[in-house]
């Protein structure tokens, strides 16, 4: 079993900068991948970004790639995803994942490759 919580979330202005956290238990967290996926109102759950179970490599999606930064730090059993220049289109709630057996961006970007989820946290980006 694994519980992943996120925090960091919150309201800013378009421009503005966020940093979500995902603390991870339950699992040796530093053999499975991570993700960042978001759902806005009345949109699919999509695909944010992706890091390799040793930080080597990550994914983005084309829409943030250059403002997004994703990293991990296993000693604290913990993902982030720092958000930078955010717009209204990134309004949405973001879920952090593991991505077990994930080794390509291919495996990232499929959200039927995850397995735990968290409870997802709300980011609000006002005009």
């Amino acid at each position: 079993q694994v519980q992943l919580v996120e925090s960091g979330g919150g309201l800013v202005q378009a421009g503005g900068s966020l940093r979500l956290a995902c603390a991870a238990s339950g699992r040796t967290f530093s053999t499975y991948g991570m993700g960042w996926l978001r759902q806005a109102p009345g949109k699919e759950r999509e695909f944010v970004a992706g890091i390799h179970w040793n930080g080597g490599r990550t994914y983005y999606t084309e829409a943030v790639k250059g403002r997004f930064t994703i990293s991990r730090d296993t000693a604290k059993n913990t993902v982030y995803l720092q958000m930078n220049n955010l717009k209204p289109e990134d309004t949405a709630v973001y879920y952090c994942a593991t991505c077990p057996f994930c080794y390509g961006e291919g495996a990232f970007t499929t959200s039927t490759r995850y397995d735990y989820w968290g409870q997802g946290t709300q980011v609000t980006v006002s005009s």
